[in-house]
């Protein structure tokens, strides 16, 4: 018998259980990357994430003879609405066994609580913010999930949500760039050069952490800026910015975190981490003082770069912007011990940046999928 119920998500013990799924459907999956349970847990805590400022979320689980077998968390971001004029939910942390049923019954309650709300869209997987991956996996199942920047599904996924009536609402891919085949054009050699002569644009790379950090304001101001056009954006409070900023600087090698400056104001980002999805699978999920040493560690040994972050104001594209963005991707690559990167989640619609990167050589190799259901 099925039975779907709303968590409350003040009682530990519903918490618990419905954060553990993912660990039990993936245990031992090589290609899945497990999240920190405090940081799933943070995604609960209506006092503690800046989400909940503005917006709302509540959690469903489905049960089968007493064992949690689906989950599923539902938002309304206000926000996002009022920014793009739309009446949309969002669903995020969908996880469930190979059930027809029992996603049927899963998201039957879903939409009852989108239509409860006067809203009349359903899209996602989409998180609480710009850091959580966004969609289901549909193509790349052999490659290991790239830290939690992105997610990792079993392929019967996109079947099961195509099955409830949702379809594609857009693509992000990731694109994975070998540091042997990583080939900038002379041009935009040439394009950078003449931009750092002119001094209308500068690079400033950061010493360390606490340099970082004196920057977060206006590092919140450049993004509140540079992605206005983007299909998932939305201006973020300072509360936002600064929760994605310190979750940035955590796993941060401030060398690989640059900034493009216009007379000391930012103008465009470039973001890269070192890739420590290994030591990760080994925490299954828990932040032991041992797994924290052994994060760090991968830091310094591991081969491969994330680039999950990179823009510049629309103002200053097309004037040697992107260039110099591009040649600092280089950079990040060619001056460091890093073979592999990954190039995270770029959107469908960004034609002209992922034009680029199979110029330089880059290879589409993931896709994720972020489906919607209309007029519910």
């Amino acid at each position: 018998m099925l039975v779907t119920q709303q968590i409350d998500t003040q009682d530990k013990r519903q918490g618990r259980r419905f954060l553990d799924l993912p660990y039990r459907l993936y245990k031992n999956h090589p290609q899945w990357v497990p999240p920190l349970r405090i940081d799933v847990a943070l995604m609960l805590n209506q006092a503690k994430h800046p989400f909940y400022e503005h917006s709302e979320a509540d959690f469903f689980t489905v049960e089968r003879d007493g064992q949690v077998i689906g989950r599923i968390a539902m938002l309304e971001n206000k926000p996002y609405n009022v920014y793009h004029a739309v009446r949309q939910a969002q669903f995020y942390l969908f996880e469930c066994e190979d059930d027809t049923e029992a996603a049927a019954a899963l998201f039957a309650r879903a939409f009852e609580w989108v239509r409860a709300r006067g809203l009349t869209a359903l899209v996602g997987p989409k998180g609480f913010g710009p850091l959580d991956g966004y969609g289901v996996l549909v193509k790349g199942f052999e490659h290991r999930q790239m830290m939690t920047m992105m997610n990792y599904h079993y392929p019967y996924y996109a079947r099961m949500l195509e099955s409830q009536g949702f379809e594609k609402e857009v693509d992000f891919v990731s694109c994975y760039l070998n540091i042997d085949t990583f080939k900038l054009p002379e041009r935009i050699h040439r394009i950078a050069e003449r931009v750092k002569q002119r001094g209308s644009l500068e690079v400033m790379p950061f010493k360390n952490k606490a340099h970082i950090r004196r920057w977060v304001r206006r590092i919140g101001q450049a993004y509140n800026q540079a992605f206005v056009n983007n299909w998932e954006y939305y201006p973020l409070t300072e509360n936002e910015i600064n929760f994605v900023v310190q979750n940035i600087i955590t796993l941060a090698d401030a060398r690989l975190i640059k900034v493009i400056l216009h007379k000391d104001e930012i103008v465009g980002f470039l973001f890269a981490f070192p890739d420590v999805s290994a030591a990760l699978q080994r925490t299954q999920g828990r932040l032991t003082p041992w797994a924290l040493a052994d994060l760090l560690l991968d830091m310094r040994r591991t081969r491969w770069v994330a680039i999950n972050g990179g823009g510049i104001l629309p103002a200053h594209q097309g004037i040697g912007g992107n260039a110099l963005l591009y040649a600092e991707m280089e950079n990040t690559l060619c001056s460091s011990h890093f073979i592999h990167a990954d190039l995270t989640q770029i959107a469908e619609t960004a034609v002209q940046m992922r034009h680029d990167l199979e110029t330089i050589g880059g290879k589409m190799y993931k896709n994720h999928r972020v489906y919607i259901k209309h007029n519910l």
